[in-house]
């Protein structure tokens, strides 16, 4: 779970995690948490949407236009931000609305931005997200893959750049989300209950002194996060000179076929993910050992599920991943 986070805060195109497991397993805490690690962006200042000053792919339509008439934007450097999604969401509150407020007073059409404006370029977390309404999970994927929301609504029509690192978890005992959707996540994680009571016997004690004393809890791993801090960033910045050999694409492809993966988003993941993972690990080149670490958790919401299979899906991705590689 915490590579799969880290994973896709190098290389937000992986396209989010979903995270499933049995209640009580720390998935929102380990969620929440990930802000902490997260490099500070540059925006421009006072825009609703996050805007990147220097990339047009990620600037909002006002934005870009005041860069073509050539006026000095004011930039600011702030945290990546993480929005949280609560399950009774209106569509509105979401996508953004006509802003009552100036229509009323003003007599004029305005936009209220919503969530995903203020997610773009960040991260939007959805707890519980297989209870989540159906349809406002598929404006969520819609936006997440094009990165863009678009708003139709009493005669108004806005877009506005909505590109951000999707993360769900929920409790399988609650319900699956439909096959169509999770393939939409780029990495699946399944997080189990540890069985081992010496751990067990520790996380309670880890617990307790965070409970006694928040600040001193932090500054004891103080440290180790600014040392983690370095890596994500160091590996933002050399992602796009590491390189994956041909033949170890064409192993990954086999791998993806003889599983029977539907669509080719198994494929593009996996090379994604293994990318990442070699700059976490600072080389530029991707070694098999990479993808065997990232192939379970790209593929296994892949397969077709088979109602009287027995064996874990991330169990047979490995089986299959070492009959190619070996």
């Amino acid at each position: 779970m915490k590579l799969c986070l880290l994973l896709n805060v190098i290389d937000p195109k992986i396209g989010g995690v979903m995270i499933m497991g049995d209640r009580g397993t720390g998935k929102s805490t380990t969620v929440r948490s990930l802000v902490d690690l997260l490099p500070e962006i540059k925006v421009v200042a006072g825009d609703p949407y996050n805007s990147d000053p220097e990339d047009p792919e990620f600037m909002g339509v006002e934005v870009r236009e005041r860069v073509l008439q050539g006026e000095q934007l004011s930039v600011v450097l702030t945290k990546i931000n993480m929005v949280d999604l609560p399950l009774g969401a209106t569509e509105d509150r979401v996508c953004g609305t006509i802003d009552i407020e100036k229509a009323l007073t003003e007599g004029v059409k305005a936009f209220e931005p919503g969530l995903l404006a203020k997610a773009n370029r960040g991260i939007l977390y959805v707890d519980e997200v297989n209870l989540l309404d159906d349809h406002l999970v598929d404006v969520l994927l819609d936006s997440a893959a094009s990165g863009w929301n678009t708003v139709e609504r009493e005669g108004i029509s806005i877009s506005h750049p909505a590109r951000f690192i999707l993360i769900g978890s929920g409790n399988p005992e609650e319900g699956e989300l439909r096959p169509q959707l999770l393939d939409r996540f780029g990495m699946h994680a399944q997080v189990g209950t540890v069985r081992d009571a010496e751990l067990r016997v520790k996380i309670v004690e880890e617990r307790g002194r965070f409970d006694k004393s928040p600040k001193e809890f932090r500054d004891s791993y103080k440290t180790e996060q600014e040392k983690l801090q370095n890596q994500i960033s160091s590996a933002r910045s050399v992602l796009s000179s590491v390189q994956i050999d041909q033949d170890l694409k064409v192993k990954i492809s086999k791998v993806c076929a003889e599983l029977n993966v539907d669509g080719l988003r198994g494929d593009i993941v996996t090379n994604r993910a293994a990318k990442a993972l070699a700059a976490l690990k600072g080389r530029d080149k991707v070694s098999a050992e990479d993808i065997a670490t990232v192939i379970p958790n790209c593929l296994r919401h892949r397969l077709r599920k088979d109602p009287l299979e027995s064996i874990d899906s991330g169990l047979l991705v490995t089986e299959k991943f070492y009959e190619v590689f070996s």
